[in-house]
This record gives structure tokens, sequence and C-alpha cells, in this order.
């Protein structure tokens, strides 16, 4: 086997059946079934959903993403191995968790591969919900630049880079371009109060008022159950990001869900304990990618200002990371899955061919 092969780089030519589309992000891409194969998985399999509700196949890959750039490395290596199949077993591993605490569903009605979920499709809130512990990144630089507010919450004088904060702060910021909300800007990715929410929850996506004060409780537990598990292990969780939506069971009742991933190395930072208490941070998350590429290249304004996006892009292109940096950002994906969940992560030889055979047992590739 070569290392290459172990790795899925491209997940959005697969042949799963669909009609419509294939949307491919950063590192999922989403098949809409058809409206026949949706009612006949629903049947056969017994999922807990309305008759009528649109199942999509949603595939991981292995790639990296950083700074809006897709990264690779020596050896025609396009990505992490073993990083979608840590990504997913995490969150699969955290929904469960938050199902049997009776927080919330998620979106996910079958995992019939490492690399594989099939969902239901979600009304989404287009908020996304990032929670707090420690005041560290872009918070930390907006605050040492003299910033005391922050999504309508203001922080005390006198705090210190990666100081535990005082309370678990939501700083929600927008999921996508919203039009016609007074004050807030029609950008994507924009920070926004709780006030601002409140007054245009609609517009929000949020089906009610009421389920505003529920997504915080649900932002909130669902955080603590998470850093509780971690710190069993001496891992800090410090921030994370949440999104939510809404889905219909199978009795016709709207619920609020957890959706996307949740407590992955991709959406939180978590930090090394016995480091933190020596006073040296040490990351087991995505961002610790994201300094050895400050560190790697020359130039690091290149990654971190917006109008040198043309520079970036090259950069990311024509730029063939270290073999061992990539396999520590390896290590570090499935070191985090394996301590939160206790399962061990196999590194498929051909995750393509693999989970193509699982998706014939499903009947749904041609």
């Amino acid at each position: 086997m070569s290392l290459a092969d172990s790795v899925l780089a491209v997940n959005d030519d697969l042949p799963i059946r669909t009609d419509k589309p294939v949307h491919s992000g950063k590192v999922r891409s989403v098949y809409w079934l058809t409206d026949t194969d949706s009612r006949r998985l629903i049947k056969e399999k017994g999922y807990p959903v309305e008759d009528d509700t649109p199942l999509a196949v949603m595939v991981i890959s292995d790639r990296i993403s950083a700074f809006d750039c897709i990264f690779h490395g020596e050896q025609g290596l396009n990505g992490i191995p073993g990083k979608g199949a840590a990504l997913n077993t995490i969150s699969n591993y955290w929904f469960d968790c938050f199902k049997e605490q009776g927080l919330a569903d998620s979106h996910i009605l079958d995992v019939p591969h490492p690399l594989v979920w099939i969902v239901q499709k979600a009304r989404p809130v287009m908020v996304e919900a990032i929670c707090r512990q420690y005041i560290t990144g872009s918070m930390w630089r907006a605050y040492e630049k003299g910033e005391r507010e922050f999504c309508g919450i203001r922080l005390s004088e006198g705090l210190k880079k990666n100081q535990k904060l005082p309370e678990l702060l939501i700083t929600p910021s927008t999921k996508g371009i919203l039009n016609g909300i007074p004050g807030v800007p029609a950008q994507d990715d924009v920070n926004v109060s709780r006030k601002n929410i409140e007054d245009n929850f609609e517009a929000f996506g949020f089906e009610s008022k009421a389920d505003i004060d529920l997504y915080e409780t649900l932002l909130k537990d669902g955080f603590n159950l998470i850093s509780d598990k971690l710190a069993t292990h001496d891992q800090i969780f410090v921030d994370t990001k949440f999104e939510f939506g809404y889905v219909t069971d199978k009795q016709g009742n709207s619920k609020l869900i957890y959706m996307d991933e949740v407590g992955t190395p991709d959406s939180s930072r978590i930090w090394d304990g016995a480091a933190y208490r020596d006073g040296r941070v040490i990351e087991n998350s995505k961002e610790g990618f994201r300094q050895m590429l400050l560190n790697y290249f020359p130039d690091p304004d290149v990654l971190l200002n917006k109008n040198r996006m043309p520079e970036r892009e090259a950069l990311a292109r024509d730029n063939a990371l270290p073999l061992e940096e990539m396999m520590n950002v390896s290590k570090t994906y499935i070191g985090i899955s394996e301590k939160a969940t206790g399962k061990k992560i196999e590194i498929s030889e051909n995750p393509r061919l693999e989970l193509i055979s699982v998706l014939k047992n499903y009947h749904l590739v041609d």
C-alpha cells in the first residue's frame, strides 16, 4: 500500500446515484438521494423520520484546509492519513453522548462506513455558535488592540493571553450572507449579539423566540459535556463551534438538533493540560497545523492578509509540505479521536474502493 492510496482526497466524483448537483465543501461532499432511494432506505432501515424526508450521503475526505486553502504534502500526499475517519468518529461519539444525556439529536441517521454518514435534510439555523472558555486566537488579538466588547458581551480589564475566562462565553457569528437585518452587515461570518438574534430570530432561522434559550442551553451543556470528558484525559477544551438546524420527526413535530460536526480538532481548539500548567500551549487540533504553516513559510503575512489571496493560493498549490509535518497532523487527529472515544482508528488501504463497496450494499451505487 502506498501512503497516497490511503488518503481520500477527492470525494465529489463517487458513483452514488443522485439527481441533484453534488455539493462539495472544504472537507465533506453531499450527495442528495433520489426521492425513491430516500423512501426505500427509510422503510428498509427504519429511520425515525417521516416517509418523505430527503436523505443524503455525506462523504468526508482526508483533505486539510487552512487559511481558506487546501494544502498537500510530499510523496503525492493530498491529505492527512486517518483524518476523515478521526473527524467522523469524534463527531459520532459526541453526538451519541448528547443524545444519551437527553440534550438533542443530530442529523445523522446511519454510519455505514468510517468516512460516510447518511443524514436527513435539516433546516439550518443561520448562526455559527462559538463557545469560548479561554481568551486566545482572534478574541485575544482584538482584546490586545483595545477591544472590550464581543457580541454584546463586555470583558473586564487586565486579562492575559490564554487565560481562562470567568465564564463560558457564547460569541455567535452569521452563517452565510443574511440580508436586511438591522445592524448586521450582509457578509458571511459577522459577529452578532444575542439581541441581534432575538430581534430578528426568524431571519436567523429560529422557529420561535423561545428556541434561542434552548440553543444556548444546548451549547453550554454540550460544551461542558465534552470539556469534562476531555479533562479526564488531561486535555483542555478551549473553544469550539456548534451548528444547529430543525428536522421533523416521525410524528410530524419540529425539533432543534445539532448538525455539521462537533468537538473535532477541525472545529475546536484543544490544549494539552500538563503543558498548559507548565505555562506552555501545545495544540492538539488544527490550530497546530496553522501555527506550523505560519512558522514554515518565510512571509506569514501571505497567510493572514486577505488582500494577498492569489499569493496564498499559489503558496498552497506550489509547495508540497514535508511528509513529517503531514504525519504529525495525522498523529494529532488520530490521537485525540482514540483518547476521547476509546476506539482505534484503522487507516484503510484504499478508502475509495472500500466505501463504494459498502454503498453497493445500500443499493446506492449504479
